[in-house]
């Protein structure tokens, strides 16, 4: 069990960097390489329709395979493989926007196909006794690794910047995608060392869609889920172009934006356990409320003022209230869904989880393709997003704290976990796995 854990905490680091180096740049890349600002925010969330959809398949191949660990460590392999066409796309200095898409597409696909496979797998590795302290542990070194791969990178972009010609930051970018693409491989590596005690849980079913849709429209829990999906979808209209944003219109430098960015992350590292000492004595339910008012003018917040230290002080009340918002959201659903129902349910719900993000940033797409990618229509999306969180308090306002199990599907509450590499995206797909996220407003 040990040798499992150790290798577990690896794998989480060495994810973490893939996610810090590789993943967060790949919309700067697609504006160092000149595909355009509308292509540079679809990039980060378009192709996860993808993932989504791969997700529909995860169950019949486990079952195929008879494994859930093999299943991981092919996609992982499969994701770390999407790096080599990125590299080869810096070192020329060209690719076409089709391209990247489809590359983006297979990374997310294999990434999130692991999800909930991995969810159910880990489960059978981490004794109860231990799974809150060791995945706060693994978390915390994830997020570390996360921030310290995206700041990394951001300095090794901010130097090549500094010379006369295009060439160096394209250099960057290649090695910062190759080293992305290894650490993703030690990650492979440190998940094939773990052992799988339980390939197949005995009694694994699949639950029919009609059921899990049935739960969702009519039960407390699926309220909450249909709120949490509205507002990634709001969410969604603009943070896919914050970084556009920042570039093209703000034209800050690599520096002022790792800056930035690092302002709502470090916020929300201090901030979480500040929550969670607030959480005891109000209760998950009003710090959901907080949460949920709280983000609400984060967005517009950048309508304000674009100045430098304004947009500093956005970030760090965002980052603070992010805190809130997903660890009301955690607690309530970290009641973790009957081991053999797990991968199919948490599929379906990674699915619409996955349907709002591209359908909330395909609406802003489409927002900046009619009225043009003006300075003042960023502004209007990012408004628009804070009227979309606003009105989906009234969902909110809807949904009761259950106080019993949810019937015979065995799910008291489904779980989430934190998002990754996205500005301004709140959580949803499945139970703390392999990913940690950077913060936005």
């Amino acid at each position: 069990m040990r040798s499992d854990l150790r290798a577990s905490l690896g794998d989480g680091v060495a994810f973490g960097g893939m996610v810090g180096l590789g993943e967060t740049y790949l919309p700067a890349f697609v504006l160092a390489v000149g595909l355009g600002e509308l292509t540079a925010g679809l990039v980060a969330s378009v192709p996860l329709v993808a993932g989504g959809i791969m997700q529909m398949v995860s169950p019949a191949a486990i079952r195929w395979l008879r494994s859930h660990k093999r299943w991981v460590i092919i996609c992982a392999s499969v994701q770390a493989a999407t790096f080599v066409p990125l590299v080869a796309a810096a070192w020329q200095g060209r690719i076409s926007g089709l391209a990247v898409m489809v590359v983006a597409a297979i990374y997310w696909a294999a990434g999130l196909a692991t999800g909930p496979a991995w969810n159910t797998w880990i489960g059978s590795i981490v004794p109860p006794p231990v799974r809150a302290r060791f995945f706060a542990v693994r978390t915390r070194a994830s997020q570390a690794a996360v921030f310290a791969g995206f700041l990394l990178g951001g300095l090794a972009l901010q130097y090549a910047s500094t010379y006369d010609t295009h060439r160096p930051v394209l250099t960057a970018f290649a090695t910062l995608f190759a080293v992305a693409g290894l650490c993703r491989l030690v990650s492979v590596s440190l998940l094939a060392r773990q052992s799988e005690p339980v390939p197949i849980p005995a009694n694994m079913r699949e639950i029919p869609w009609r059921r899990i849709l049935h739960h969702l429209w009519m039960g407390t829990g699926g309220r909450l889920l249909i709120y949490l999906a509205v507002v990634q979808g709001a969410v969604q209209m603009a943070g896919p172009f914050f970084a556009p944003f920042m570039f093209e219109k703000l034209k800050l430098s690599y520096g002022e934006f790792v800056g930035l960015i690092s302002v709502a992350y470090l916020a929300k590292i201090f901030a979480l356990p500040i929550w969670g000492r607030v959480v005891q004595q109000i209760g998950t339910r009003r710090l959901l409320w907080i949460g949920g008012v709280g983000i609400v003018p984060m967005s517009a917040g950048w309508v304000v003022s674009q100045h430098i230290l304004w947009l500093g002080v956005v970030q760090m009340a965002s980052g603070t209230i992010w805190a809130a918002y997903e660890l009301a959201f955690f607690l309530l659903f970290f009641e973790s869904i009957a081991e053999e129902e797990r991968t199919s349910v948490l599929t379906l719900y990674n699915l619409i989880n996955t349907i709002a993000w591209v359908v909330g940033s395909l609406l802003g797409g489409l927002f900046l393709v009619v009225c043009g990618s003006s300075f003042n229509s960023y502004l209007l999306i990012f408004g628009l997003s804070s009227v979309g969180r606003g009105l989906a308090l009234i969902l909110l306002a809807r949904w009761t704290p259950p106080e019993v199990e949810m019937g015979e599907m065995g799910v008291r509450i489904i779980a989430v976990r934190p998002n990754a590499s996205s500005f301004d995206a709140p959580v949803l797909p499945s139970l703390p796995d392999q990913i940690a996220e950077s913060a936005s407003p």
